[in-house]
């Protein structure tokens, strides 16, 4: 039990009932995420369901939010922290680590999804039928999206033509490959340096959600935003929040069962919530600024004519794992229409 009774600040107090003879465990599990606490996740959907979690189990159990990598490590490295037992609990970007948990990826193909609610469910619902193989290793509590990515740039993007030459960041393989076909240079790194890598000219730009353009204070560092309000949107990217086997089995029924109410498709729905009402706040933050917005929807079978492509490859590259990849794309739309924003 490294999770649960050495990796982290377990009350080990028994604490008798009154009257029962039964002992009662009180439990101390960590959370670790990469995002600042004030970030749209951590304030608006993990405190709240960490204060949920601890008020259901009638304060027996108590959790440590760690924002900010605050116990180590890098953001690509909080899958394995989970596992491994340096922490009980995380929360990540699934696409940090490239080729890992590929079933999850037929979300991230271009123009997939589109609000993030409905896909956050469709999404924790796909993997339940498709990919918990993936996630073996560890307890997952929720699986969820962000809203549609857009393009947030030094340089405007007016037509598909625009994006050629530009150093775009892009959160996973697959938005890798579709900024590629688009011309552009895609470079890969965490969400948290951007801010530092437009600042210094690394890159022009980065597609992310408007979510994410508040943390990092966007409008501030690119004057230039474009993309679609038609659904599906350009791409979205995948997270998981997950636990430690250990410390989940470490739980005595009772709390399992807390954990377990406060797990699934309607939570993974709420988390996708939090995401589109910020949406509306970082597009209106960026018009207040004067910013330049360019709505895409006139040119957007151009752009859906090259995501085919990568879905084309990605699904010859699934094929070649010996996964059906139009399988898997069919039951993503299946999922995600059932659950229509």
């Amino acid at each position: 039990m490294i999770g649960l009774l050495k990796k982290t600040a377990i009350a080990t107090v028994l604490l008798a009932l009154p009257g029962s003879g039964v002992w009662a465990q009180d439990v101390t599990l960590n959370l670790h995420q990469l995002l600042p606490i004030q970030a749209t996740i951590p304030a608006n959907a993990i405190q709240p369901w960490i204060e949920k979690v601890q008020t259901e189990s009638g304060g027996r159990i108590k959790i440590e939010h760690f924002p900010s990598m605050q116990l180590g490590g890098t953001p690509p490295e909080l899958y394995d922290q989970a596992a491994d037992g340096v922490a009980d609990i995380i929360w990540t970007v699934i696409g940090y680590t490239p080729g890992r948990f590929p079933k999850t990826e037929a979300f991230e193909l271009p123009f997939m999804v589109g609000g993030s609610t409905g896909s956050s469910k469709a999404f924790h619902e796909y993997v339940l039928a498709n990919g918990m193989d993936e996630f073996s290793d560890t307890h997952p509590i929720v699986f969820h999206t962000h809203g549609p990515g857009w393009i947030h740039s030094t340089k405007n993007v007016a037509t598909l033509e625009d994006v050629a030459g530009q150093k775009l960041r892009g959160p996973t393989r697959v938005t890798a490959q579709l900024l590629d076909k688009l011309g552009a240079t895609p470079v890969g790194m965490p969400v948290p340096a951007v801010p530092e890598a437009m600042s210094k000219g690394v890159i022009d730009g980065a597609i992310i959600p408007w979510e994410v353009t508040l943390p990092l204070k966007m409008s501030e560092l690119a004057k230039f935003h474009s993309g679609f309000v038609s659904k599906p949107g350009l791409y979205t990217a995948t997270f998981v929040m997950t636990m430690n086997k250990d410390s989940y089995a470490a739980l005595p029924d009772d709390l399992k069962a807390v954990i377990d109410a406060n797990s699934g498709p309607e939570v993974s729905a709420l988390f996708g919530a939090a995401m589109d009402a910020a949406d509306v706040i970082g597009r209106k933050v960026a018009t207040d600024a004067g910013n330049a917005i360019t709505e895409l929807d006139g040119e957007k079978d151009r752009w859906m004519e090259v995501g085919a492509q990568v879905t084309a490859d990605w699904i010859a590259e699934m094929d070649a794992k010996g996964l059906d990849g139009a399988a898997l794309v069919q039951s993503a739309t299946d999922f995600i229409a059932a659950n229509a924003d």
